[in-house]
């Protein structure tokens, strides 16, 4: 049974710590959503969603949202509210663009694989946490990837195969040094 819609009904499930309504026909979340205070993941893989409700935002024990594999165009800018973040998935959506206000993101790893992100802006750098960014498949230009990304974001992965470049150029980038410096140590840390 696939389900089409998501009552709202949140108010009676006030303690729910995990949400997952994957592989459904949900096309959208109603504003009650941000009644779930104990929620700490969400995962709303392969559904309809085009947006999501700025309630969401009220959500502040949310740790792991997964939104891939749906219809969002516009990237959730209400999401880099959330302060316990920890992981964001929008990936195989149609997102062309990440707003400046992503430099507020919480996360540790934000996944947009295989989306239409031609642009990335350089407050990408400032996320404080932001350890891992998954940019595979996009139209992303080596011009992307700024000095002020290479050199001066936290970034110690950048998954970038298969967009509008070829990755020896990335090789030749000013701060790439610098990126593998983070590259290697958090490579150590994990061996």
């Amino acid at each position: 049974m696939k389900i089409n819609y998501m009552a709202a009904t949140a108010n009676r499930i006030y303690f729910l710590k995990s949400l997952i309504l994957n592989n459904n026909k949900l096309e959208s979340l109603p504003a009650e959503i941000g009644n779930l205070k104990k929620l700490e993941t969400l995962s709303l893989e392969n559904n309809h969603i085009t947006s999501v409700p700025s309630s969401l935002c009220n959500l502040t024990n949310l740790r792991t949202v997964n939104l891939s594999g749906n219809h969002i165009k516009v990237f959730p800018a209400d999401l880099s509210k959330l302060r316990q973040l920890d992981a964001l998935n929008l990936s195989r959506n149609g997102i062309t663009t990440i707003p400046e206000s992503v430099s507020s993101c919480q996360a540790i790893e934000i996944n947009l694989n295989q989306n239409q992100v031609s642009v990335l802006p350089e407050s990408v750098a400032k996320c404080p946490r932001l350890k891992v960014l998954r940019l595979e498949e996009n139209c992303l230009e080596i011009s992307a990837f700024t000095p002020q990304i290479m050199k001066h974001s936290q970034i110690a992965l950048l998954a970038i195969e298969g967009n509008v470049f070829d990755f020896k150029q990335f090789n030749n980038l000013d701060g790439y040094e610098e990126y593998m410096e983070r590259f290697t140590a958090t490579k150590k840390k994990f061996n």
